[in-house]
C-alpha cells in the first residue's frame, strides 16, 4: 500500500483540510540521552493516526543503529509505519546494502534516499559521496537489496501449506526541492534529478522546506509538465524563533522569508514567537492542500506539541 496516494494538482480538498493525511520526521537522541521524551514524543504523534514517521541517520550510517532503534519503537508500539533515511555520503555499495538488509531483517519496509549533505570544507567540484553517487542510484540498491532478500511472499491456504505470492514492495521517498537544491547549476536541474529518481524507482517524493504556498505549487506545475507523475509531499518546519530560522536557513541555504523574519524578530516574547511560527505554518498547510498537495509531512524537532498545534490551527485535525 502507498503511503502517499496521488492527488490531483488542481484538487481543492473541498475547501477543508480536515482529515488531510499527515506525516512526521523525528531524529534519534544523541549518545547517553534517554529515550523516554522521544517515545512520549511518537505515541502522541502515533496518536493522530499519521501515515508514516520517519527517523533521520548521520551520514555514512554514523547513527544508523540509534536510527534502528527508533524505527523498531515505532513499528513494536504503534500502528504506523516507519520510513528509514538513507544517505549516500560516505557509503560503499557493501555497507549502504548491509544497511538496507539490516532495515529489511527488522521489518522496515520504507526509506527515503537521499544524496546527504556534503562534509564541511567540500566546494561544489568536489566528490564526496563514495560509491554511491546519487539518490537515483540509492533507490535502485534499495529495490534491489529487497528484491534479493525477500523475491517472493508466502500465503497460508491450509495447515503446513503456503503458496507463493508476490512480495511486499518497499516503498522508496526521495527529496525534491521547490527552491533549487544549493548545487544545482541550472534551474532545470532539480526537475531533472527528481526524473531520474522517478524513472529509478522513487515511488513519491517529500520536499525540502519552503516558505511560500507558492514555491511549492509552482513547482509541482512545472516537474507535472515535464513528466513527473509520482506524489510530491510538502515538507513543512514550523519555525518559532528567530535563532531558529537563522539556523535552518544556514543548513539549508534557503533565502531569507523577510515576511516571517520581521515578525519574528519584532515579537519580544518566546510564546508570542512561537504563535507567530505556529501561524505561518498552519497557514502554509492549509493553501498547499488547497493547491492540491496530497498531505503535509512536518519535521517535529522531536517536539510533538508544535507539529501538533499546526495541525489544530490549520484545521487538519478536530484538536491537538
Amino acid at each position: 500500500m502507498s503511503l502517499v496516494s496521488p492527488t490531483p494538482h488542481n484538487a481543492t480538498h473541498g475547501g477543508d483540510p480536515a482529515g488531510a493525511p499527515v506525516s512526521f520526521e523525528i531524529y534519534p537522541p544523541r549518545p547517553g540521552v534517554p529515550h523516554d521524551r522521544l517515545h512520549a514524543t511518537i505515541a502522541a504523534l502515533a496518536a493522530v493516526d499519521p501515515r508514516f514517521i520517519s527517523v533521520t541517520f548521520g551520514a555514512g550510517g554514523s547513527t544508523g543503529g540509534r536510527s534502528l532503534e527508533v524505527l523498531r519503537h515505532i513499528l513494536e508500539s504503534t500502528d504506523v509505519e516507519p520510513l528509514a533515511h538513507i544517505t549516500c555520503v560516505g557509503n560503499s555499495y557493501g555497507g549502504a546494502s548491509a544497511l538496507i538488509r539490516e532495515f529489511l531483517d527488522a521489518g522496515i519496509l520504507n526509506f527515503l534516499a537521499l544524496r546527504g549533505d556534503p562534509p564541511v570544507g567540500t566546494t561544489p567540484d568536489d566528490v564526496y559521496t563514495g560509491d554511491l553517487e546519487s539518490a537515483a542510484q540509492l533507490v535502485q540498491l534499495i529495490d534491489r537489496v529487497q528484491a534479493e532478500h525477500s523475491p517472493y511472499a508466502e500465503e497460508g491456504v491450509l495447515p503446513g501449506a503456503v503458496r507463493v505470492a508476490r512480495r511486499h514492495e518497499v516503498q522508496i521517498a526521495v527529496a525534491a526541492f521547490p527552491n533549487g537544491h544549493p548545487r544545482s547549476r541550472r534551474a532545470r536541474d532539480d526537475i531533472d534529478t527528481l526524473l531520474a529518481k522517478q524513472a529509478a524507482g522513487a515511488t513519491f517524493a517529500i520536499t525540502q522546506l519552503f516558505f511560500h504556498a507558492d514555491q511549492y505549487l509552482g513547482f509541482v506545475e512545472r516537474c507535472r509538465a515535464a513528466g513527473v507523475t509520482i506524489p510530491i509531499l510538502p515538507g513543512l518546519m514550523p519555525i518559532t524563533s528567530p535563532q531558529r530560522l537563522r539556523r535552518v536557513l544556514e543548513l539549508t541555504e534557503e533565502s531569507l522569508p523577510s515576511d516571517l523574519a520581521i515578525a519574528l524578530d519584532v515579537e519580544p516574547t518566546a510564546e508570542g514567537q512561537r504563535e507567530i511560527g505556529i501561524a505561518h505554518s498552519a497557514r502554509l498547510a492549509r493553501d498547499v492542500l488547497a493547491g492540491g498537495a496530497p498531505g503535509v509531512h512536518l519535521f517535529a524537532f522531536n517536539n510533538h506539541d508544535t507539529v501538533l498545534a499546526v495541525l489544530g490551527e490549520a484545521g487538519i485535525l478536530a484538536t491537538a
